[in-house]
Parts: C-alpha cells; structure tokens; sequence
C-alpha cells in the first residue's frame, strides 16, 4: 500500500525503518536481515499489540487505531512530540485530529486588520502573512526585501501568481542561493507540508503542490519519501543576502486568531549585531521607497 492511499502506514513503515534491533534494546539472535530498521514484529511487541493487527494497519487493511494505541506506536517508534502527533492526525479517530474544511479553491485573502499590522510592523520587523498552501498572501516591504527582492512585491495581490515558499526553496535559484544551509531549510519545509497534509487530508491544493514538487525536484521527492515532519516555529538561518550580505536571523511563526490556516512570519537578528545593522538597511531602503508599505487588499 503506498503512501497515497495510506498515509498512516507509509508512516509507520518509514519510521520502522529508521530504528535498529539496537536502538529500542531488543536483541538480534544473528539473524541477517533483509531490509533495515525494525520488523513488524517487533514493534507489535514493543507496543503491545499482535503482530497480525500491526501489519493490517500498516498495510491500511486494519479499522481505525485508537488514541492509546497510537501512543503505543509513538513509544515504541520512539517518536519525537511533533511526530507523536502527526501519528494521531494521520487516524481518523485520533481524539484530537485537527481536520478542517477548506474552502472550495485555492484563493485565500488577507484581512484589512492584518495588512494593517504588516504595515506598522515594517519600521521595525521584517514579516509576511503566509496561508494554508505556504503562498505568500502579503508581506510588507522589509519581509519582501529580506526573503524576494528578485520578485515582483505586489505579486501576492494577485491570487493566480503568489508566490510560494515551498516551490521557491526547491525550484527558485535566488532563494535556494540565499540560505546557507540549504538542506536543513529543505528539510524544515517538507516537514511542514507533512503536517499540513495530514491536517488537511482532502485539500485538493496540498496535493498538487506535492506532486508537482515531487515531479520537478527529485531533492525534494527524497525528503517527502522519508517522511520527514517537523512543524513551523522558531528557526535561525544563516544567509547570504544580495544587498545586504551575511546575516543571522530568527524566524518565529505565529497562528493568526480567527484566520484559519494562516500565519504571521517574522524575522529578527541579535540586537547590536551586524545582521542587526543589514537589516537596518534593508527596512531604511523599505522606507524611502515610493511604493506601498502593504499589499493591497485582493478581491
């Protein structure tokens, strides 16, 4: 069974996979094994269930997983917290599966409070609004500065062209060249897809994304094989800056209350410290643009 029509035992099995005999202090009576990681069998036993059950859940022939023995697996997998999650919400009948309705299309809008607060925050914090499918549904002039100079900044205004920060870390040269460590921004990005798709399982969008990026970059087919999940929050990414050069920064992400799906994107640099000082420039170069601080409102 693959991983598009089960997404919980494509789970499973990759997770399996990573583990040894060794890691979970089980013993290896010799024996060769003929593919790595665990066997169903065993993680059966480490989590207390038959090993006829494991292998009907994780070949999707099984009913739903309760929420204990989802547990269950996460011990066993010695699955990480953000993991142990993605595992519940991957089970329908998990008791705290976060699905939510999406709205018919991909269009998504930025309310005028919102902007509002883009707009003020320009002075001083580099941020944009990012939506369900990772677009760029508004940044303000620092954000832009920072992260898409090369782009258009009335680009998210248009809800056809938006740009998007998955299809720009793997298919844009400019953005791909402006983080040091680009595998690791790789990484952060394909986990967070996993997430968003286990959170929104029939978001038609989500899986078009995946699958033209898994069809055009085969780094990133890799790391969505592996299933990799690693939730947005606080990141520090070294970058190499067309104008302003080397600079350190800390991006947090924040839910936005009452908007469904979206977030606010910020960026900071250690106060007094030269990435500091760039993004000074960059913020001072946003204000004596004539352009607009804030995208306009989208139909």
């Amino acid at each position: 069974m693959d991983d598009r029509t089960s997404p919980l035992g494509a789970f499973l099995k990759a997770r399996r996979s990573r583990l040894s005999p060794d890691d979970v202090g089980l013993p290896r009576y010799g024996d060769r094994r003929r593919v790595p990681g665990l066997r169903r069998e065993e993680v059966a036993l480490l989590a207390g269930v038959s090993a006829g059950y494991y292998t009907r859940l994780e070949q999707g022939r099984q009913g739903n997983a309760s929420p204990e023995v989802l547990d269950a697996l996460a011990r066993a997998l010695h699955l990480a917290p953000a993991e142990r999650d993605h595992l519940h919400a991957l089970s329908s009948t998990a008791a705290h599966r976060t699905r939510r309705a999406t709205a018919p299309g991909c269009a998504e809008t930025v309310s005028a409070d919102l902007r509002t607060l883009l707009a003020t925050m320009a002075a001083h914090v580099p941020a944009l609004v990012v939506g369900r499918h990772n677009d760029v549904l508004a940044w303000n002039r620092t954000g832009h500065a920072l992260l898409a100079p090369h782009l258009d900044f009335a680009a998210p205004d248009n809800p056809a062209a938006r740009p998007n920060l998955s299809r720009l870390v793997f298919l844009d040269a400019p953005t791909r060249a402006l983080y040091r460590d680009w595998p690791a921004k790789a990484r952060a990005v394909v986990g967070n897809l996993r997430i968003l798709t286990a959170r929104n399982p029939g978001d038609t969008c989500l899986a078009a994304l995946v699958a033209e990026l898994s069809a055009q970059s085969v780094e990133f087919k890799s790391l969505w094989d592996a299933h990799t999940v690693a939730p947005c929050g606080r990141d520090v990414h070294a970058l190499a800056h067309p104008a302003a050069g080397e600079l350190t920064v800390t991006q947090q992400t924040f839910d936005v209350p009452k908007e469904p799906g979206q977030s606010l994107v910020t960026f900071t640099a250690e106060p007094g410290s030269r990435s500091a000082a760039a993004l000074e420039a960059l913020k001072s170069r946003g204000r004596t643009t004539n352009a607009p601080v804030a995208c306009a409102p989208t139909p």
